[in-house]
Parts: structure tokens; C-alpha cells; sequence
């Protein structure tokens, strides 16, 4: 591990179980901050959480991610929405004394989308950054999973592969278009977790390589 980077394991309190645990990634001098929560089905150490918190720390990025109750508690299927919503005002909430700045709130698939979901109902935050937004589920392109990020005025940063099975077509491009301050940044070939057919195949250097792109998308 860079010797510049502390990694500190923290737990938080939670209103509907007794804590939640999290990690908080700090860089020698962080210009930002971001909180991230993993996708159904992943945890805050999955190795693609563990190497996109790698990533960001590299480009000078401080990172607190947190896994949901369900996923701390083992169990595979997602946190239920009003459960996900309390965890991230939860974290969010610690993350004031343990992060240098107002964080953005950021999460992998599921947790991007609840992250929404939160800020939409009054949680405060710098932007939000989807990484792998689930748009639709897989082959069932309508309804589309918009109605909370259009309620939000903050800057929004969508990073999506374009063989993402959960987007298709250009509804994604139209709908970040329309929203008020918006960006997108395709990862060509890549699928939901930005694995591309012939290329690396382990998610932990896979997530750590979009470093300096997120990184971008943030700055």
C-alpha cells in the first residue's frame, strides 16, 4: 500500500440495526471527497469497491464507503429501498467528521440509484456520481429508473459502459442531456462492472483504472 495512504476501518450508527461498517481512504492531500456504497450483491470490501477506492485515492480523492445491513449481514439479495435511504443518511452523517469536505455521494449500480433517492429526499451533498447507472434491468428497457434524478439540481456524473446491459439504445445520453448539470462519460465496450470482452477480467485493477476518469468527471 502507498505509504501516504491511510485506510481506517470505522463503524456507524444505524437506525434500524446496530452499526454499519465503512472504511474511510485518505490520500496525503485530498482536493475532494466522496462516499461510496456498493451495487447489489457487493459489499464495501468487493474487490471492484476496494480498487475504485484505490483508484480515487491515487488522484488525490478521500473516499468513505460503507456496506448496506443486508450485505454486512451476508445476505445476497438488495437492501430494501426505505432501508438503503436510511443508510445513506446515516453515512452521510458521519462522514461529516471523518471526510475534509461536504462529500459527493457516489455508489456502484444500486447504490448509485438510492444515493439518488436520498438526495432527492433533502439528503445534502456536493454532486452525485453513478458508476453504472441501472437505468432499466436487464432486457426490460421500459420503465426507465429516472423519476429521482430529475428532481435534483445538483451536478450529476454518469460513468456507463456502453455494453452496460442494464442502459440500452441512447436513453441514458437523452435523459443526462436533459437533466441541468449533468455529464457522461462512456467506457467503450465495457459491460455494468466496465469489464471489457478481452481485456482484464479482474474487477479490483478494473475499478482502479478509472481513477483519473472519475477523478475527471468530479473535477
Amino acid at each position: 500500500m502507498d505509504a501516504t495512504r491511510q485506510v481506517v476501518p470505522v463503524t456507524i450508527d444505524h437506525p434500524t440495526v446496530p452499526h454499519v461498517d465503512a472504511i474511510v481512504d485518505l490520500p496525503a492531500a485530498a482536493w475532494t471527497s466522496i462516499v461510496l456504497l456498493h451495487g447489489a450483491g457487493g459489499s464495501a470490501t468487493h474487490p471492484w469497491m476496494e480498487g475504485a477506492a484505490r483508484g480515487l485515492v491515487g488522484e488525490g480523492v478521500a473516499v468513505l464507503r460503507a456496506s448496506f445491513p443486508n450485505a454486512q449481514a451476508g445476505k445476497r439479495q438488495p437492501e430494501r429501498a426505505p432501508s438503503a435511504i436510511a443508510t445513506w443518511h446515516a453515512v452521510m452523517d458521519a462522514a461529516k467528521g471523518l471526510l475534509p469536505h461536504l462529500p459527493w455521494a457516489g455508489g456502484k449500480s444500486f447504490g448509485g440509484r438510492m444515493a439518488a433517492a436520498a438526495v432527492a429526499a433533502g439528503m445534502p451533498a456536493t454532486g452525485l456520481l453513478y458508476l453504472g447507472y441501472p437505468l432499466h434491468p436487464p432486457g426490460k428497457p421500459e420503465p426507465l429508473r429516472e423519476e429521482h434524478l430529475r428532481d435534483i439540481a445538483l451536478p450529476q456524473r454518469f460513468l456507463q459502459g456502453t455494453n452496460d446491459a442494464f442502459q440500452s439504445g441512447d436513453a441514458l445520453d437523452r435523459l443526462v442531456a436533459q437533466l441541468p448539470d449533468a455529464r457522461i462519460d462512456w467506457v467503450a465496450g465495457g459491460d455494468h462492472s466496465f469489464l471489457v470482452a478481452g481485456g482484464d477480467r479482474d474487477p479490483a485493477r478494473v475499478a482502479e483504472a478509472l481513477g483519473p476518469r472519475i477523478a475527471a468527471l468530479l473535477r
